[in-house]
Formats: C-alpha cells, structure tokens, sequence
C-alpha cells in the first residue's frame, strides 16, 4: 500500500510542477523576478539536511534488519530531527518572504512556490510523526516503510529544488 501513496503523491507533486513550469512560459522575465527572492543558499543546505536525513532513515533499515534496535532508534530519531531542522530553515525562509509583504498573490510564481514547498513541508512534518512513531518499535517492515516514504519526501525535494529555486 505504502507504494500505491508513493506513486500517487509522485504524480501530484509531478501535476503541481508541470502546471508551474506551463504558467512559467507565459511570463518568464516575471518569474525570474520574482525567483530572486527566494533565499537559494538555505535551499541548498536544506537539500544537504533532506539527503543526509535519508540516509540516516536508510542506515536505519539496515539497522533494524540485522535486529540492532537501539541503534535504529538512534538513526532514526536522527532522520526525524533533521527532518525537524528542515522545516525551521523553511519557516525562516517563509517568515522572510511574509516580512517584505510577499505572499501567494504578490505574484503566479509565489502561489506556485508557496503551494508546492508548503505541500511539501506538510509532508516532511508527516514524515517526521512517521520516523519517531517508528523509533519507539523499529521493526524491520515498519522501517523500510517509512523510510521508503521519507525517500519520497527527498525525491520530490529534488524535483522541486531546480524548478523553483535554480532555473530562471
């Protein structure tokens, strides 16, 4: 099942991405504008902290499937806690844009960019309730489930990061 919501959320985050990239050749100098206040250097340290956060979630895995539970535990409070780390250079990032009076009707760009990053920073906050209910009984299915699921939450990170932050 948990590959069924994989897939799906793919395809919605996939939907979002192709109807920003369609509206984003109707005003290309407006959307590199409007692009260049969005804060790149804390996206890419939250793409560092998404990607070592899923290999701890991995490690974890390993861990759990060789029956070392407290060290699952460890990587996987670990993943959590990075995934907790994410979400405050988000906040910060979106307080900023909220402070210089930019929201979703400043401009098309910002109510794509806020949608797709707020959705996506919905699901690192379930991801995270996942990863520590996970650490209190990391078994070995249980596990690679959820850090199946965080892997989908780096993957669409990935895909999110070139459109939104670094192709103008």
């Amino acid at each position: 099942m948990i590959w069924v919501l994989i897939v799906s959320e793919l395809l919605v985050f996939g939907a979002g991405l192709a109807a920003f990239l369609a509206v984003r050749v109707t005003d290309p100098e407006g959307f590199a504008a409007a692009q260049s206040h969005l804060h790149r250097a804390a996206a890419g340290v939250n793409t560092l902290i998404l990607v070592t956060s899923g290999w701890l979630a991995a490690l974890a895995t390993r861990a759990a499937a060789k029956g070392r539970v407290l060290q699952a535990r460890w990587l996987l409070s670990g993943a959590a806690l990075l995934g907790i780390v994410f979400l405050a250079v988000k906040a910060t990032e979106f307080a900023d844009l909220s402070a210089k009076g930019i929201t979703t009707d400043t401009h098309a760009f910002f109510t794509f960019s806020y949608l797709l990053t707020g959705f996506h920073a919905a699901h690192v906050a379930a991801g995270i309730v996942l990863l520590t209910y996970v650490t209190f009984r990391p078994r070995p299915d249980t596990t690679e489930t959820v850090a199946a699921f965080w892997h989908m939450v780096d993957l669409v990170w990935m895909m999110l990061l070139p459109v939104i932050y670094l192709v103008s």
